[in-house]
């Protein structure tokens, strides 16, 4: 078998653009099969075969689920007229000489094909095999994937309309009515992309007596379906967090952000296997299960504009008025106030919180003291002015 596999040097598929990272539905996929050969080599047929399916496989208890669906089936005979054939009608390769083979087929239109997906349970997968059969000798195979992006547009109206939702609970504590705590959060559109941020407007109430905190996370769902089974993955993708609310208080969110990271689109379109995305608002309750809100997101292939010109364009504002602001600036007459900049620290370090709130259910309820301290005295410098008006810095010591 290792004998009969060395005689062939080099047999692969090359893509007419390599650089290529994807393609859509309706593109031409396009390359050539290069053969090279150590010694004399009969073949018979080259074929190529262009292959896209989705599979699902997993364990529930001893039984084995799989399941799979196919989206593309091609195949092709490639042509071996010009060169020099046996007695029985096979090509006759040569050692020192580089035989290439053009191929090419076009991709389903859209929305007959589902985007190129990797999970915990599953995938779908896209691919050219070649097949190069020789007489009375195993065929040979060579294989190249490549990448499938269905377009997702969410500049639909549907995508472009607001949500949200309002969720309340009441807490006990050892079956007595302890109060209950609430959120009303709402977001201008579901329709996002990759490195698109989510302003979130929330109000949250505290009437326990508890303290609670306020989080968001971007949450992706992992459906698949086997054997007339379905097994969901979820995972956390990114989160942000609120302040403590201590009981008694309310909290609001105006425009908090948090952004999409680097994600798949939404997977809406396959039978098998279903990606999609929620915004989780919920409050930690120690002691007691979370407050929930989950407004559901689609995340897209193409947005509502480059993010980075909004950006740029912030940055220039800002910085030209901190440019005018350095125009205007005046040394103070009298030295600065210590109360201007002293601040308790403890009230603006979501980073240390009064809580050892885990995210687990068994989450302690004790208050936790942080350590801090107060920033130094400010150093300034005193203006002597003179009967000309100019002003002469003196340093303080």
């Amino acid at each position: 078998m290792v004998a009969m596999a060395k005689r062939v040097k080099c047999f692969q598929i090359v893509f007419s653009d390599p650089s290529k990272t994807f393609y859509c539905g309706g593109d031409k996929v396009s390359g050539r099969v290069e053969v090279e050969v150590n010694e004399v080599t009969r073949v018979s047929a080259l074929r190529v075969v262009g292959l896209g399916c989705a599979k699902v496989e997993y364990a529930k208890g001893k039984q084995r689920c799989r399941q799979e669906a196919e989206y593309l089936r091609y195949e092709e005979v490639l042509l071996l007229d010009d060169h020099p054939t046996d007695s029985d009608g096979s090509v006759v390769l040569r050692p020192g000489n580089k035989y290439e083979y053009m191929f090419g087929f076009e991709l389903p239109q859209q929305g007959q094909l589902v985007s190129s997906y990797k999970g915990k349970f599953g995938f779908v997968q896209y691919y050219v095999k070649a097949l190069l059969e020789r007489p009375h000798q195993p065929t040979l195979e060579a294989k190249k994937p490549f990448e499938v992006e269905e377009p997702l547009d969410v500049n639909t109206p549907d995508l472009l309309s607001p949500t949200g939702g309002m969720k309340e609970k009441k807490v006990t504590c050892m079956f007595i009515p302890d109060g209950q705590v609430s959120l009303n959060a709402k977001i201008d559109r579901r329709g996002f992309c990759e490195g698109e941020d989510i302003c979130i407007n929330a109000k949250f109430e505290n009437t326990c007596s508890r303290i609670v905190v306020p989080k968001a996370a971007i949450i992706a769902k992992h459906t698949y379906q086997a054997n007339g089974r379905t097994k969901v993955f979820r995972q956390k993708l990114s989160s942000v967090r609120g302040n403590h609310i201590i009981s008694g208080m309310c909290d609001a969110w105006q425009g908090k952000t948090i952004r999409v990271p680097k994600i798949k689109p939404s997977m809406l379109g396959c039978n098998i296997i279903r990606v999609e995305y929620a915004l989780m608002i919920y409050i930690h309750i120690p002691g007691s299960e979370k407050l929930i809100l989950e407004l559901p997101l689609v995340i897209g292939t193409s947005g509502l504009g480059s993010r980075s010109n909004s950006v740029s364009s912030q940055d220039g504002s800002v910085s030209s008025s901190a440019s005018q602001s350095w125009v205007s600036l005046r040394m103070p007459s009298e030295p600065p106030s210590y109360c201007d900049i002293a601040r308790d620290c403890r009230l603006d370090q979501p980073l240390t919180p009064l809580l050892d709130d885990f995210d687990g259910d068994d989450s302690p309820i004790f208050m936790n003291s942080p350590t801090f301290q107060f920033p130094p005295l400010p150093a300034y410098t005193e203006a002597e002015e003179e009967f000309n008006g100019n002003a002469r810095m003196l340093p303080v010591c």
